[in-house]
């Protein structure tokens, strides 16, 4: 507990730890694509100290079934280098903002070879010790039947519930409509019984016949 309030003040105050610390880096877990289409492969990292203007950035690419890596891009000094001559030649783009700690790649026009391992790694001098993060990639000439499910589950889901949204909408209208209608009906019929009540209260005094003289 007094070590993270002491990191707590360290990030509140803007004070850097001295010496090298360690620097986190984050991608995804697995993304999944269509044949033909592009994808943004995200990298970001999290360090002690403000970033640096020595930042950088590296992406290897690993196919499946290979145990050899790649190098597809590259970030440092501020200019962004890419594959000219791999497997993503003319195909993939450095669209990071290092200055956000951001180093994320835009692979295009994906292929079923492209399935595999990209890994990144990130530098913010003078902290360089880290774990790389990796992210699986996986290409699908059509929607997988699994993620198909789930998505059409979520659609009918939300259309079920607008449905149910429709229908308690209209049946409070007309429960209101009907309870207004009642009263209305039970307070004419109330005012008309009390004032045949008072029609028989009344009765009118009896006729009396004398003789003629």
């Amino acid at each position: 507990m007094l070590r993270v309030l002491a990191l707590a003040s360290v990030v509140l105050l803007g004070i850097a730890p001295e010496g090298s610390q360690a620097i986190s880096i984050y991608t995804g877990w697995e993304r999944h694509a269509l044949v033909g289409s592009d994808i943004r492969l995200s990298c970001s990292f999290f360090s002690w100290r403000f970033v640096s203007d020595d930042v950088s950035f590296s992406w290897s690419y690993r196919p499946d079934g290979s145990r050899e890596s790649i190098a597809i891009a590259h970030y440092a000094g501020g200019e962004p280098y890419t594959d000219n001559k791999g497997p993503f030649k003319d195909r993939v783009e450095f669209v990071g903002n290092p200055k956000n700690r951001d180093g994320s790649i835009l692979l295009k026009n994906l292929d079923l070879n492209d399935n595999g391992t990209f890994t990144c790694d990130a530098k913010n001098p003078p902290d360089i010790v880290g774990r790389p993060s990796s992210v699986r990639l996986l290409v699908f000439e059509q929607l997988p039947i699994q993620a198909g499910v789930i998505t059409g589950a979520i659609i009918g889901v939300v259309l079920g519930l607008l449905v149910l949204i429709v229908v308690i909408y209209y049946l409070m209208r007309f429960l209101v409509a009907r309870r207004v209608f009642s009263l209305s009906v039970s307070k004419h019929g109330k005012k008309k019984k009390e004032g045949s009540q008072q029609r028989q209260l009344w009765t009118p005094p009896p006729l009396t016949c004398y003789p003629l003289p």
